[in-house]
């Protein structure tokens, strides 16, 4: 309590709160009245917020810490950094609620860890401690059961007589916790045996390996916060996670560990936290249950529901979907050469196939000549299939498809394109339009290259558009 205390007083932060007569305080690097409703509201505040930092993982505090900050002010922006957005959080940035930007460069130097799955063996831990230690590194021991975590250090005590070892956990007394952890940072001990107390917060680049026992206990998000101890400097990390045997543990518990060893590259945080919304599911997203159970109808189609149905909840027109079918037989795609991995190239066709115009158009292709240079020609040729898709998309035009000299529009029934607007393009064509029937336009275009067919389809789009 007298960390909080302190921590509320000693503020050294300008904020800007709303009280309870209405009027904004503005409170400058000074000491707080604890006595005043507002001393007491930040005082609630800041106990709720160390607590969870201290005792709870991030990434599961952020919806408590978003609806704290919003009680002080509703109107409040706020952004919020994780490396592991929990599955609601997630989903809701999928289906438009929240917007989401995904940094993935590591830090200068930094290498991935590597990452073991293996069943407790005394001989296994031994060595992975003496082998950290060897290179003069320390350890920490990862034990969530702080009845027994004295036991467990004893046991490691006479596994690794060698060096000394510290036990650190959330119910030890604040000065003895305090100088345990003062003590393994200044490397007095080599390994620290400690609760999950350590998920969130603690950086100590001499580390370099971290024994997580009964990993099959602890959830996705967890695994990834906890193994994200090490590997804080430029020498090779290890993550042993250790379980009591594949037949018994769950499948939940084999997905995660899974899933955890596979993504041990830098930058995987966001797809670690996409598997988790696949594993556990996206939740309610108007109460505090955290799990589902979208893996039934899978994540892409619940998405696109979900996106369905807040447009509907903010009043905008539901009208009929349309994904039209192009067939103009012109070479377009990212080339392995320009955008190596595979992952961003599929991330990079998704954004393409959903903007909106021409300025979300802009934003990909400036964010591809930031991250891996001039744009290509069969990338900038894409782009401008992706801009007349959108056309296609807008019009309600089910496919455009080459046949022989002519290019075929195919018009769904509820295209907002009058006939009387279609009969009038084609008696202005000179004969290069032609309507085959009410719902099929022929279109024979003057341009010979692939550049200038695309502009003249699109310049006859804008036309029906605009008519």
């Amino acid at each position: 309590a007298s960390r909080v205390l302190l921590l509320a007083q000693r503020l050294a932060l300008d904020l800007q709160l709303h009280d309870a007569a209405g009027d904004f305080v503005q409170l400058r690097r000074h000491r707080i009245d604890l006595g005043t409703q507002l001393g007491r509201r930040l005082v609630h505040q800041v106990d709720r917020l160390v607590r969870q930092e201290a005792f709870g993982d991030v990434a599961r505090a952020e919806g408590g810490r978003r609806d704290d900050c919003g009680q002080l002010r509703a109107t409040v922006d706020l952004l919020t950094l994780t490396a592991t957005p929990i599955p609601r959080t997630l989903n809701m940035a999928l289906s438009g609620i929240r917007d989401l930007s995904v940094i993935e460069t590591p830090p200068l130097d930094r290498l991935a860890i590597r990452t073991y799955v293996t069943r407790y063996d005394e001989a296994v831990v031994r060595d992975a401690i003496l082998r950290e230690l060897g290179r003069g590194g320390q350890v920490f021991f990862v034990h969530n059961r702080v009845e027994n975590i004295d036991a467990v250090a004893r046991r490691l005590g006479e596994l690794v007589p060698e060096t000394a070892i510290a036990v650190a956990h959330g119910q030890m007394d604040e000065g003895a916790l305090e100088r345990t952890m003062l003590a393994f940072m200044h490397g007095q001990s080599k390994v620290l045996v400690t609760s999950a107390i350590i998920e969130s917060g603690l950086d100590i680049p001499n580390a370099n390996t971290i024994i997580i026992n009964r990993a099959d206990t602890f959830g996705l998000a967890q695994l990834y916060q906890l193994r994200g101890r090490v590997g804080r400097s430029h020498h090779r990390a290890y993550a042993y996670l250790l379980i009591p045997g594949e037949h018994l543990i769950t499948a939940d518990a084999q997905k995660r560990l899974r899933v955890l060893q596979e993504l041990d590259d830098l930058g995987g945080g966001f797809r670690l936290a996409a598997h988790d919304l696949e594993i556990r599911g996206g939740g309610n997203l108007l109460g505090k249950q955290q799990s589902g159970h979208i893996t039934a109808i899978g994540l892409e189609l619940y998405t696109t529901m979900m996106e369905q149905a807040v447009r509907e909840l903010r009043g905008e027109p539901q009208e009929p979907d349309v994904e039209p079918e192009v067939q103009l037989g012109i070479p377009a795609f990212i080339p392995e050469s320009y955008v190596p991995d595979v992952s961003q190239r599929l991330v990079v066709y998704k954004r393409l196939a959903a903007i909106r115009g021409v300025p979300d158009l802009d934003e990909i292709a400036a964010e591809l000549v930031d991250r891996y240079g001039p744009v290509p020609a069969l990338v900038d040729t894409l782009m401008r299939l992706m801009e007349l898709r959108r056309w296609l998309k807008d019009l309600r035009i089910v496919a455009a498809r080459r046949r022989g000299e002519r290019i075929v529009l195919e018009f769904s029934p509820t295209t907002p394109v009058r006939p009387e607007t279609l009969v009038e393009a084609v008696r202005r064509s000179h004969g290069r339009l032609r309507l085959v029937d009410g719902a099929t336009l022929a279109v024979a275009p003057e341009a010979t290259d692939h550049d200038g067919t695309i502009a003249e389809l699109r310049a006859l789009l804008q036309r029906l558009a605009s008519a």
